[in-house]
């Protein structure tokens, strides 16, 4: 018993880095083409994550995650994006811009911008 408990706990870990994973990587492309639509420069090529729990969307149960990343306007700046993904999908992406406009996309849509 104590040998199953151990497999399934180790399956679900193999799951958990594996979804996160996949997560990240889809996130990746969809703040790259964000930053390239708005004309900005997407940095360091990474997110972090900034919180994650569990979220209802519409096949049930799934994990909400927060991430941030950063981009630039000219070069030489460094301005702050944020995402939210449901499962694997993107819900929410937002690029704060130092002028005070932001853009904001949601799932595949183009950006829009706000000011």
């Amino acid at each position: 018993m104590d040998a199953l408990l151990g497999l399934l706990g180790v399956g679900a870990l193999v799951w958990f880095v594996s979804d996160s994973l996949a997560a990240r990587e889809r996130l990746l492309a969809r703040a790259r083409a964000a930053c390239d639509e708005a004309g900005v420069q997407f940095l360091d090529d990474s997110v972090s994550v900034a919180r994650m729990r569990l979220g209802w969307g519409p096949a049930g149960l799934r994990l909400l995650r927060h991430y941030r990343f950063e981009f630039s306007t000219r070069g030489d700046d460094r301005c702050r994006g944020s995402a939210t993904m449901l499962g694997r999908d993107v819900e929410f992406l937002r690029l704060e811009l130092p002028q005070g406009a932001v853009i904001v996309g949601t799932g595949t849509d183009a950006v829009t911008r706000i000011h």
